[in-house]
């Protein structure tokens, strides 16, 4: 138990440091294009469960029926349990920053034109989770790290409803949509 404690906080402190020189580097991405097709969502399942709310984007953004992707985190959760969304969780967390989890990997693979971090716990994982997902431009909630989003939403995490009206008032004044 005691190595195994000594080795969780070993690899916390070690994603700690993948996230700080993650956060100094420069976005490479492209940021001229003006309009949104791919939507990543990141959201914590622990304090908002209905993450199908976010497959309301499809209409909003007139995207494609699967050009919504949504990843959720649980503090805990079981393996063999069937989720309906795609889940990880800290104990996915690996070496140097390293995601382990299957469902996060092909998640991580992808590239989307927004990224919705649905978050406002400080967990370090979400955060590797943000970091390491390739986007265009990526929302938040002002309770979080401010480097890790370029927009910054000040809602509650319940009221999905004002964030979806305040997410579309802020794209279309960055000309997004």
């Amino acid at each position: 138990m005691f190595l195994q404690g000594l080795k969780d906080r070993f690899k916390h402190k070690s994603g700690e440091k993948y996230l700080k020189n993650e956060l100094l580097k420069i976005p490479d991405l492209e940021r001229n294009r003006n309009e949104i097709k791919k939507v990543g969502v990141i959201v914590d399942l622990d304090t908002f469960q209905n993450a199908d709310l976010f497959y309301q984007f499809i209409d909003m953004f007139n995207l494609r029926p699967n050009a919504v992707k949504i990843m959720g985190y649980r503090g805990f959760y079981d393996k063999n349990s069937p989720y309906s969304t795609p889940v990880f969780s800290d104990k996915d967390l690996g070496w140097g920053g390293a995601v382990e989890n299957s469902y996060a990997l092909e998640f991580l693979t992808k590239e989307y034109d927004l990224l919705v971090n649905y978050y406002t716990q400080d967990t370090l994982i979400l955060k590797l989770m943000t970091v390491k997902t390739k986007a265009r431009i990526k929302v938040g909630f002002a309770e979080i790290d401010p480097e890790l989003n370029d927009l910054i939403l000040q809602t509650q995490l319940q009221d999905f409803n004002t964030f979806k009206t305040e997410l579309k008032k802020y794209l279309n004044v960055m000309n997004e949509l």
